[in-house]
This record gives structure tokens, C-alpha cells and sequence, in this order.
């Protein structure tokens, strides 16, 4: 598939990296930008050799500075839930890819833009990039999940405070509260982003999937469910050609050649 508004490539074997690419819009999410990143989700998903994605945008003024305000501004009712629900079923693909997606941050992370990288499972962020759920200041809530996403991240009282005023958090804030996992020079984003990726990539692949269906699944599950889901995953893991390679080389005192199956 051809893509407009984003590029898709692979760096690295098993490695894919998404990069919104608007510069002049600040990478401004509008309705074929959202239905890209979707594709490029289902795309990632389909591939059985993917082990890991990187999210980035093009540019180092902004990852993604926002939803497309110009395309927004005359909605109705019925498109602004329209697009909210495209919005919602891109970003939920993007969470359903079964392997660890990276948010790589730098400059602006906005309304969409932070919208998507809470859609990814980790963010590493630069020591410029400043978060924040601007909606309330243009009379709207948020519409691609933060009011979901991000209380389940940092908490319902700060999700609120964030949410309610528009306030905006730059990157060591953003580390303190828990939004970023990470806070990297901006010059050292991407290496930093391919040397994460690429330990994940040099894992069990079976056991990484395992590892990111527990916790994604898990996460509305009562403990006691959630605990039998990681022994049922558990079990499939050890049904692994991957597990028995795991442990010989652990063994042997060698490096584990993994298949991934």
C-alpha cells in the first residue's frame, strides 16, 4: 500500500518504523492521516516476522502537533463523533499491533499527537518535547481516547487536571508523572529508539507477544482472571519451539537463536 501522509519503513529486520510525515502542518492528524496509521497497524499486525514498532514525526519541531483544526472547525454534531470514532478505530488498532509499539517524542505531543503516543505501549521522550490535551481551550474534549488512555497512565486526578485545563508538560515532567518512560537528548531519539527495539527484537518473540497480550488483556481483568490468563499464556509459551531454545541456550551458556515459533 501506498501511503500520503506517513512512511513505513523497516530499518532493521523485524524492526518497522511509522513516521507521520505532515512537517507543515506540525504532522496534524486529518481523516487520511488516521485512516493511514490504521493500515499501517493492520500491516504490522498481519506480518508474523515484525518483533517491534517505532512511532515518530517527521520533523523536530513536533511528533504530532494535534488533530487537523481546519478539517474540524465546521463539523456538525454528527461528524465530530464521526471523526472521533475514525480517530478511536486507527489508534485501537495501533494498540491491538501484537508486538511493543515505541512512541519516539520530540518537540510538540498535542491533543492527537499525545492521543497517539498513549496508543503506543511506551514512550521515550526528547528534552524538548512538551504533552499536553489542549481540547478544552477550542471548546471540545478530547476525542482519540485520552479521557480513557490517560487516567489509566497517570492516574485519574492528574488525567483531570490535564484534561480540564489544558495545561502542558514538558519532558521531565512528563517522565516524573509517568507519561514518559524515558527522556533522551534530542539528537540521541532515535538511536536510543532502535537500541530499545532492537533488545525486544533479540527476545522470545513468542514470549514478548505473551508478555504484551497479559498486560494489554490483563489490564481489565480482576487479578484473578488476569492471573489465569498468564498461566494460560505461560503454558503456550512452553509449547514453544522458542522455550526449548530459550532454556538450551541458557544451559549451554550460548546465545538463543529464536524462530519465533
Amino acid at each position: 500500500m501506498s501511503y500520503k501522509n506517513i512512511l513505513l519503513e523497516q530499518p532493521e529486520a523485524g524492526i518497522y518504523l511509522l513516521t507521520v510525515n505532515r512537517p507543515k502542518a506540525l504532522n496534524a492528524l486529518n481523516s487520511a492521516t488516521l485512516d493511514e496509521i490504521g493500515a499501517a497497524a493492520e500491516l504490522i499486525t498481519r506480518d508474523s516476522t515484525a518483533r517491534v514498532a517505532l512511532v515518530t514525526g517527521t520533523g523536530d519541531k513536533a511528533f504530532v502537533a494535534g488533530a487537523d483544526i481546519a478539517e474540524m472547525q465546521n463539523f456538525t454534531q454528527e461528524e465530530g463523533a464521526a471523526f472521533s470514532a475514525r480517530g478511536s478505530r486507527a489508534f485501537a488498532r495501533l494498540e491491538a499491533v501484537p508486538v511493543p509499539v515505541i512512541a519516539l517524542v520530540n518537540g510538540y505531543c498535542l491533543g492527537g499527537g499525545c492521543e497517539l503516543a498513549l496508543a503506543c505501549d511506551w514512550i521515550i521522550a526528547t528534552d524538548r518535547a512538551v504533552f499536553g490535551q489542549p481540547e478544552v481551550t477550542l471548546g471540545v474534549c478530547a476525542g482519540f481516547g485520552a479521557t480513557q488512555r490517560l487516567p489509566r497512565k497517570i492516574g485519574p486526578s492528574r488525567a483531570l487536571e490535564l484534561l480540564t485545563t489544558g495545561r502542558q508538560v514538558k519532558a521531565e515532567e512528563a517522565l516524573s508523572i509517568g507519561l514518559a518512560s524515558a527522556v533522551v537528548p534530542a539528537d540521541e531519539l532515535m538511536q536510543k529508539g532502535l537500541e530499545a527495539a532492537r533488545s525486544v527484537a533479540s527476545k522470545g518473540p513468542v514470549a514478548v507477544r505473551c508478555s504484551k497480550e497479559a498486560v494489554r488483556r490483563g489490564a481489565d481483568m480482576e487479578l484473578a482472571a488476569g492471573l489465569a490468563l498468564e498461566s494460560e499464556l505461560f503454558g503456550r509459551c512452553c509449547a514453544s519451539a522458542d522455550q526449548k531454545e530459550g532454556m538450551a541456550a541458557f544451559l549451554q551458556k550460548r546465545r538463543a537463536n529464536f524462530s519465533g515459533k
